[in-house]
């Protein structure tokens, strides 16, 4: 599965982006949502679910490449989440920090959006959001979405408030 936009290329990971991967997933700043970075372990265990949800659902988070380079520059992509007692369809993304402020995410993410809509056929499509990650939340409104729900997510052994963004498809 490849999906391009004006200056991406959003394409299923391998075990080669693990390297550039952690550049993500082990940044103290990027990851300051999950409460802090992975361990290599963790960064491993995170690109099997992804190569899992491929062969699974055919989509998970795709490693996000600049055309102009080739260099992967984070990751975005669809992936199926626990929300609220309930499966939904989520719209996720995380980029290298010297990324940020350039649209990347915006752009990946209405690809993602599109996607979803278009080839999936999902007629709803969510983001959860730290409730203390504006920057992620102005991705999610750029994609179109609203923010329609709070609740707490537990995770590493923390109580950690999150908003769910959404958006329906136009019929």
């Amino acid at each position: 599965m490849v999906l391009e936009t004006q200056r991406l290329v959003l394409r299923e990971m391998t075990q080669a982006d693990f390297p550039t991967l952690c550049k993500i997933l082990q940044d103290d700043d990027v990851m300051y949502a999950y409460d802090g970075a992975f361990s290599f372990d963790e960064v491993q265990g995170w690109l099997d679910r992804q190569i899992e949800r491929y062969k699974e659902f055919g989509f998970g988070l795709w490693a996000v490449v600049l055309k102009e380079t080739g260099i992967m520059i984070g990751q975005c992509g669809l992936s199926m989440q626990d929300c609220n007692n309930d499966k939904v369809l989520e719209v996720g993304y995380l980029f290298q920090k010297e990324h940020w402020h350039h649209g990347y995410a915006s752009e990946a993410a209405i690809a993602c959006k599109e996607y979803a809509f278009d080839k999936l056929d999902a007629k709803e499509v969510y983001s959860i959001i730290r409730d203390t990650n504006i920057p992620s939340q102005n991705v999610a409104i750029r994609n179109g979405m609203t923010c329609v729900d709070k609740f707490i997510k537990h995770y590493r052994g923390i109580d950690m408030p999150h908003l769910l963004f959404s958006v329906k498809k136009i019929l």
